[in-house]
């Protein structure tokens, strides 16, 4: 025999508890094994016409499960033999479908199990027999047994049982209904309860905001009040201003034509007054040129009196006062005639060569020609040593002139011998400070200026004065 170590169910009697109802659940499940045998199967006539009650399946089920466990390999049914050594709880888990279709369809396994059953449970399977189940059981446990047993009448146990569970099913279920209409009404009420707080809340938010909202359209009416206000002051303002500036403009006109005419008038002037000091200059040359010649007369007579005088001889000659063309002379105009290059640093010379020549240099004019990415300190001292060296060899006067309009102080130089540096002042320009000394020098003095300013070349040209290009006393200074 196959058994387990717990192959018998638990609850059965032991010992002497075996007698008196055990015998007697022993024969009514020996009878009902008899009479299976005898009619092979269900008694005739008696079938359920559906399915068991799924409580009733499971309690079965699980009557089987432990009871079959002390049953022989033999005494099995052929698809239920892969489970004998299970214990009951796997059984249940792996075979319930196998030993409900066993239970159902062989007779004589059903028998068996309802053996073991009533040796388990002897006092309902005797009461199940006799045709009076206990009042008080499970109808879930009755119907099992009697679906086992299958006593007389065992369909209306199972049919009552169903009804039961039916009957448990449904209140179970009207509990649970009840339970979850009471639940959604507390949750209804809930809800109704934190709307009403939320519409309270959200009619104080809308309160709020309608405040703010009419407090933000007076603001805004204000504002744009305060805007139509400026825009209009701003109107007048440039009202004013195209006013102020179409006077200013008249005004400005009329400056310019006043100006005009006072240059105008200032030249008229200057033109009278070179007139002047020429026919001054003619009208004493020949008064002096009498007086001379009396006094050459008197000198003449008496050689202690011009020792005492010590007069220079006379040096204008009647004849040099009689109006007559003289021969051409050279000016530093006519020096360019000669068939030299613009830049060649002989015109220089030659022009240096002239009589009481003035060279006047625009410094950083020629320093940002020749060198212009050394400082501009290192840039003077370079230029004033080759001018130095220049005035030197032609005996010529050399003047410097830098811009010095954006000086914050004056600059520390120690001018070279023979080089005069001059600084522009504040609000006065370099180009400026060379037409000055070009005004300043007499009319017939040979002055040339070294710049590549084509503004400052003109108006020197127009002076008298002879303009050159710096890069012409670069190659001067680089010969040396």
């Amino acid at each position: 025999m196959v058994e387990e170590a717990n192959a018998e169910p638990a609850g059965a009697p032991h010992g002497a508890e075996r007698d008196g109802h055990g015998d007697g659940a022993r024969e009514g499940a020996g009878h009902a094994e008899d009479e299976a045998r005898e009619h092979g199967g269900d008694r005739e006539g008696e079938a359920l016409d559906g399915p068991l009650p799924e409580g009733v399946r499971h309690r079965v089920v699980r009557y089987v499960a432990t009871g079959f466990g002390g049953l022989t390999v033999g005494e099995l049914p052929a698809q239920l033999r892969q489970y004998a050594r299970f214990t009951p709880s796997r059984r249940l888990k792996y075979a319930g479908n196998a030993m409900a279709a066993a239970v159902e369809n062989d007779a004589a396994f059903r028998a068996r199990v309802a053996e073991r059953l009533c040796a388990a449970q002897p006092e309902l399977c005797a009461a199940l027999n006799e045709g009076t189940p206990p009042p008080a059981a499970d109808p879930v446990d009755v119907a099992a047994v009697a679906y086992l047993l299958r006593p007389p009448g065992w369909l209306k146990l199972v049919a009552a049982a169903g009804e039961e569970v039916e009957r448990a099913g449904a209140e179970r279920m009207d509990e649970a209904a009840r339970e979850e209409l009471d639940r959604l009404r507390a949750e209804r009420d809930e809800a109704r309860e934190r709307g009403r707080a939320d519409s309270e809340r959200l009619r104080g938010e809308v309160e709020g905001l309608r405040r703010e909202s009419d407090a933000v359209r007076r603001k805004l009416r204000a504002a744009q009040s305060d805007i139509k206000r400026g825009e209009a002051a701003l109107r007048k303002e440039q009202e004013r201003a195209e006013a102020q500036r179409a006077e200013l403009q008249a005004q400005l006109s009329a400056a310019e034509s006043e100006t005009r005419r006072v240059r105008a008038r200032l030249g008229e002037v200057e033109a009278a007054l070179e007139a002047s000091r020429k026919a001054t200059r003619e009208g004493r040359s020949v008064e002096d040129m009498r007086l001379r010649l009396l006094l050459d007369t008197v000198l003449d007579a008496a050689q202690g009196l011009r020792r005492e005088l010590a007069l220079p001889p006379v040096s204008v000659r009647p004849a040099e006062t009689v109006d007559a063309r003289e021969p051409a002379k050279f000016s530093p105009k006519d020096i360019a005639a000669r068939a030299l290059a613009e830049d060649d640093p002989a015109i220089l010379d030659q022009l240096l060569a002239l009589p009481q020549a003035h060279l006047v240099v625009d410094g950083y004019n020629v320093t940002k020609t020749g060198y212009p990415m050394m400082p501009l300190e290192k840039q003077r001292l370079r230029l004033l040593g080759g001018l130095s060296q220049l005035a030197a060899q032609s005996g010529a006067e050399v003047t410097c002139v830098f811009d010095g309009a954006e000086l914050a102080a004056p600059v520390l130089l120690a001018p070279p011998r023979g080089v005069r540096v001059l600084f522009s002042k504040a609000g006065v320009t370099a180009d400026e400070l060379i037409r000055q000394l070009v005004r300043a020098e007499p009319p017939g003095r040979p002055v040339v200026v070294v710049s590549t300013d084509k503004e400052v070349a003109d108006g020197i040209a127009k002076a008298g004065a002879r303009p050159v290009p710096s890069v012409m006393l670069l190659k001067r200074l680089s010969r040396g």
